[in-house]
């Protein structure tokens, strides 16, 4: 899609939401438009879609995670606004979901649809190690497919999450995901000394939840549709680096070319 165009984002926020403000900081530091609503705004008017040629759903705990995360605004919007957000993607529009917001779109189906008889290919589930995990994690990208990713090898970025690993309903859905270059974004090794581990899986803590593949994003088909469990928004600044006060610390950070990209894509 390609328009001259300063794009305006939608930041959907519910209770629970508590990224919102810094995503919308790093979609204007990117050079976009944004606006923050509440959920029971656009279940009000769905038409609101029409404004907007981005729409990201942030991190945080919508509905305080309650029953599952990202489940209950995923209920909502699977029952309530999925024609709006199908048209949305058909118009060639983008759609972003950060932690939560990844959950989100995996629980509703709007990045991977569900088979009508064996039900959604993939869920994210409590993590292996049974807790919170914040931490840094090293990442690379796969294929170029994604939008929000072109140009981008590898990032910096943190995580926050408890219920972030990805898991497929078999092995022949992942494998198919792979083949189809929709498993965008993995955990890699921190470490050159970090030990190798059968079948390529990245260990505790560097692959921080145990993911199937070490898959830390899935795009949808189009490329156009992205979730991912690390926090792009955490790490626009160089500052925001934890080791920021380094020489060989980049001007910029990592996360800030993700918001870049989405910008860049209706220019």
């Amino acid at each position: 899609m390609v328009t001259t165009m300063q794009p305006n984002v939608l930041i959907l926020r519910a209770p629970g939401t508590n990224c919102d403000l810094e995503t919308a900081f790093a979609f204007e530091r990117a050079g976009a438009k944004t606006e923050r609503l509440h959920v029971n705004r656009v279940l009000e008017n769905p038409a609101l879609f029409e404004r907007f040629q981005i729409l990201c759903l942030p991190g945080g705990f919508s509905y305080g995670d309650d029953v599952a995360a990202g489940r209950i605004l995923g209920n909502q919007i699977q029952h309530h606004l999925a024609d709006r957000m199908a048209e949305f993607r058909a118009e060639g529009k983008l759609i972003l979901g950060i932690c939560n917001g990844f959950q989100i779109l995996i629980k509703c189906g709007a990045l991977l649809p569900p088979d009508a008889e064996l039900g959604p290919p993939a869920t994210l589930t409590w993590n292996d190690s049974g807790r919170f995990e914040d931490r840094w994690v090293e990442l690379g990208t796969d294929g170029e497919k994604c939008v929000f990713l072109k140009g981008i090898e590898r990032m910096y970025l943190p995580v926050a999450h408890a219920e972030g690993k990805f898991v497929t309903r078999d092995r022949a859905v992942l494998d198919r995901l792979d083949a189809d270059g929709q498993l965008v974004l993995r955990y890699r090794p921190l470490s050159e000394r970090t030990p190798a581990v059968a079948d390529g899986q990245v260990p505790f803590p560097d692959n921080p939840n145990g993911s199937m593949g070490n898959v830390a994003g899935v795009c949808d088909a189009t490329g156009r549709v992205l979730g991912l469990m690390p926090h792009p928004e955490r790490h626009i600044d160089r500052t925001h680096h934890p080791r920021w006060t380094r020489p060989e610390t980049e001007t910029t950070g990592d996360g800030l070319a993700v918001f870049v990209n989405a910008v860049e894509y209706f220019r």
